[in-house]
């Protein structure tokens, strides 16, 4: 049975995220990613073939629907 590496539990839901790349040192959001989310601790796991479908995205085999402006804040 499969455990999340963060907590360990084994419960979890399916969730469409969006997450933010560097590719080249640009910023670059992929929106609706299915993942699996788990219920305690919020960790995103996605499957093999979603990781390569996203790989083929940002490098340039689709072109991006839209384009945003987005803020930028540095922690230090």
């Amino acid at each position: 049975m499969f455990q999340f590496h963060v907590c360990g539990s084994n419960k979890a839901h399916q969730e469409l995220i969006n997450e933010v790349f560097q590719i080249d040192g640009e910023p670059v959001l992929v929106e609706n990613i299915p993942a699996q989310v788990c219920d305690h601790c919020g960790e995103e796991v996605f499957a093999s073939g979603t990781v390569e479908k996203v790989r083929l995205l940002v490098h340039g085999k689709s072109n991006p629907l839209k384009s945003v402006k987005m803020n930028v804040f540095a922690y230090a």
